[in-house]
């Protein structure tokens, strides 16, 4: 029987292990795709358009907002960053799970879309700010600046949590992984995501006539 694809959402502070998490899943399911975002900045050396980001004007993107085009956006140091929505939706009906790697403001703005009943919103928390600092700092990628501000951002980045399905203490990587992987699973039976339900059920009142 046919199903719809899940639009996941993968939120966290910075330093919780969205990445490293996101990563796994792909690699315990390979069809899982990430969402493509487009951008308004220049392509970095090595990103290839169209794979890494969708490289467009500002007045493209901005004329994508107004055609409710996107799924959600953002301006982000002097450039806008967005989802698109048609390659989302098309991989959804073609019953491919598509991964977000976004903040609440992202989320929050999926969720207000016409595409909500698809979504599949997880979020991290780290066991400890503490622990959440020292995994920062043990990545050995960013000056204390940066860290600092990370930190400070984490709280209001926690504060929203109780907007998402489902909410993991990722304490434990390999523990935390595993309860991704049975949240998914279990996710791709909802009704909402299983279209042939219904003809099914016809069929079956069928009989009874």
């Amino acid at each position: 029987m046919d199903r719809r694809g899940l639009l996941i959402i993968l939120s966290s502070p910075s330093g919780a292990g969205k990445s490293t998490l996101a990563r796994r899943l792909r690699d315990w399911d390979e069809t899982i795709r990430f969402s493509v975002s487009a951008t308004t900045r220049a392509a970095r050396e090595g990103e290839v358009d169209g794979k890494d980001y969708h490289i467009v004007v500002e007045a493209a993107f901005r004329s994508m907002v107004s055609d409710g085009e996107m799924l959600e956006h953002a301006h982000v140091f002097g450039n806008f960053y967005g989802s698109p929505k048609a390659p989302v939706e098309a991989a959804i009906n073609d019953g491919q799970d598509v991964l977000f790697d976004i903040d609440w403001q992202g989320a929050q703005q999926i969720n207000g879309s016409d595409l909500n009943k698809h979504v599949l919103s997880i979020f991290l928390l780290p066991p400890s700010i503490a622990e959440l600092k020292h995994r920062l700092e043990s990545r050995g990628q960013d000056t204390a600046e940066t860290i600092e501000r990370r930190m400070l951002k984490s709280w209001d980045e926690i504060s929203h949590w109780d907007a998402y399905d489902y909410v993991l203490v990722n304490d434990d990587l390999a523990a935390t992984e595993a309860h991704l992987v049975n949240i998914v699973t279990s996710e791709r039976m909802r009704r909402s995501q299983q279209p042939g339900l219904v003809d099914h059920v016809r069929n079956l009142q069928a009989e009874f006539e």
